[in-house]
């Protein structure tokens, strides 16, 4: 079990790096886009972040159900944003900037909250 988990945790970071890479990558550009690679990221990120959720369930400590919803409404907000944003030819740096900030959201909530 805890090899699935590492694997799935590492296919999860993959994600996130497909997210906050080009994110990051454009910070300086003038015109701002939503990728492709930031739209596979988010939908990898709500994908493997259920199945690491599943594997948390099938152990023998059980998580937090509240921080798991919180990260699972942010996840699906973020892939809710990037999808129309890439779909949309203008004004997309506002999708941009929400999708980044929505990431950033999700990591602190990861990382900080015990």
């Amino acid at each position: 079990m805890n090899a699935l988990r590492y694997a799935l945790l590492i296919l999860h970071f993959v994600g996130l790096a497909a997210i906050l890479g080009p994110f990051l990558d454009q910070w300086r550009a003038q015109s701002k886009r939503i990728t492709t690679v930031m739209v596979w990221g988010a939908r990898a990120q709500i994908v493997t972040g259920l199945a690491l959720a599943g594997v948390a369930y099938a152990g023998e400590d059980a998580p937090d159900h509240v921080k798991l919803a919180f990260k699972l409404i942010v996840a699906l907000a973020v892939a809710g944003i990037v999808e129309v944003g890439a779909r949309r030819s203008e004004h997309v740096g506002r999708f941009w900037a929400l999708a980044g900030l929505l990431t950033l959201v999700n990591i602190a909530i990861a990382v900080i909250w015990r």
